[in-house]
């Protein structure tokens, strides 16, 4: 017998929790479908205890950085219980019992669609005319000889070890690979970053690879660059990784970190006529992937960050409700929790120009030209550079490697997604000594930047 609901959610990550509540709140009767942990990924091994884990090291380098503070010590039993709290020691049993107090079925199961409007899940049938596909995306697992047998960790393992090993060698040299790879440094274990590209966080200007790179080489982090892992074998109680130009990287833990695919087997997408590639769900702007089924967060395989897909979750909820909702990703924040933190947002000059536009950057010393950094700390950092559509008068893209970039590059966010045009954001006043009067600076040095300066 097949039970009817007005939603089905099948994914309880911070997409699919956001779609529930909304479609609850709204006076659906919604059916949740998880088959881990009602949570997801980012709030038991990812976002949570990864930026539970930076913040305690972070503090004391930032104590290294400032005057007259004495060098605080690290607790790894006190902060790895906070880490435990933090992430509900993986329990999701009062998540699930506050949704049935809502009104919200859970299913505790693998979902797989079957014929249309009908979901198959741990021996029931949901029947409903409006399913949502937030399944997320795993570590992709690259093919590497002898990975398997030597043993590996994932973000999971990393983000929920209970003791620090003496040493470390990452396959990816991303987001993952480098806030991970800092922490485990801060803790005292000797790391490795091996990254397939010249460039760290490749996606990003070069000036941040080069930036953040040596950042982490202060923290004591060996990075080798521009090559591929080819085989592992266990030596000594070390992970030893031959890279493709002969040499080694030892460690006795070895985190693979190159990334994620879109979590689509064995979902029946065929069932429902959808076709999803190492690409993911293809959805259109409202976040539709065919007639009465929307897809959000990473399976979506559209910028894999947990904000695009709560976002995402607001545009398909929005549909459902019958509302007008387009989604719009020219301004998607991209931050990286490192000490000094990653913060991006819109095109490079490299990307604007490929796109045919007419851009323009300026890259600004934080350091020289503004207040804050020096009294952020006495061995004062930051960098920030801009991009702007010369023709239109706005602002197409920002990053910064500077403390708190993830906080202050929001101001460029709203400026990308509004078109607020440069001669306002010129304009416009900063706070005193803040880190956003470095966007002052940094039109100054545009073509004309010296009007209304």
């Amino acid at each position: 017998m097949s039970e009817t609901f007005d939603a089905v959610v099948i994914g309880a990550g911070p997409a699919g929790e956001v779609a529930v509540g909304a479609l609850a709140r709204a006076g659906m009767r919604v059916a949740l479908v998880e088959r881990e942990l009602v949570g997801g990924e980012c709030g038991y091994w990812a976002c949570i205890p990864s930026k539970t884990l930076l913040r305690p090291p972070e503090v004391r380098g930032e104590s290294e950085r400032l005057a007259g503070v004495s060098r605080p010590e690290l607790d790894w039993q006190r902060i790895a219980a906070y880490r435990d709290w933090m992430i509900r020691d993986l329990d999701d049993s009062k998540t699930v019992a506050r949704y049935e107090r809502d009104g919200v079925t859970v299913v505790k199961a693998h979902a797989r669609l079957a014929e249309s409007g009908r979901v198959e899940a741990g021996g029931r049938v949901l029947e409903s005319e409006r399913i949502i596909l937030a399944t997320g995306s795993d570590s992709f697992i690259p093919p590497v000889e002898g990975l398997s047998e030597a043993g590996y960790w994932t973000n999971r393992e990393a983000t929920t070890l209970q003791e620090i090993p003496k040493s470390a060698v990452f396959i990816g040299g991303g987001p993952v690979g480098i806030e991970l790879g800092q922490m485990l440094a801060r803790f005292g274990s000797r790391v490795t970053i091996v990254h397939n590209h010249e460039s760290l966080l490749k996606r990003e200007d070069p000036a941040v690879s080069k930036l953040i790179g040596k950042e982490l080489e202060a923290d004591g982090v060996r990075l080798m660059l521009g090559r591929t892992a080819e085989s592992v074998k266990v030596h000594e109680g070390e992970r030893v990784v031959r890279l493709d130009d002969g040499s080694d990287a030892r460690g006795e833990a070895l985190v693979v970190s190159a990334g994620r695919v879109p979590r689509t087997q064995g979902l029946g997408l065929e069932t429902a006529g959808i076709e999803a590639g190492t690409g993911g769900v293809a959805v259109d702007e409202r976040c539709r992937a065919v007639e009465g089924i929307w897809a959000i967060g990473d399976v979506t395989g559209v910028s894999l960050f947990t904000h695009v897909g709560k976002y995402q979750a607001r545009i398909a909820t929005a549909d459902i409700l019958g509302q007008d909702a387009k989604a719009d990703y020219r301004a998607i924040p991209r931050v990286v929790f490192t000490d000094p933190e990653v913060a991006a947002v819109g095109l490079t000059v490299e990307q604007a120009r490929a796109q045919g536009i007419d851009a323009s950057a300026a890259t600004v010393d934080l350091v020289e030209s503004i207040a804050r950094p020096y009294t952020y700390e006495a061995d004062p950092r930051g960098t920030l550079g801009i991009v702007v559509d010369q023709a239109r008068g706005v602002l197409v893209g920002a990053w910064a490697v500077a403390p708190l970039a993830g906080e202050w590059i929001h101001q460029a966010v709203l400026a990308i997604r509004a078109e607020i045009p440069v001669s306002v954001l010129k304009d416009t006043v900063a706070q005193f000594p803040t880190f956003s009067e470095g966007y002052l600076s940094a039109f100054r040095k545009l073509p004309g930047g010296d009007l209304a300066s």
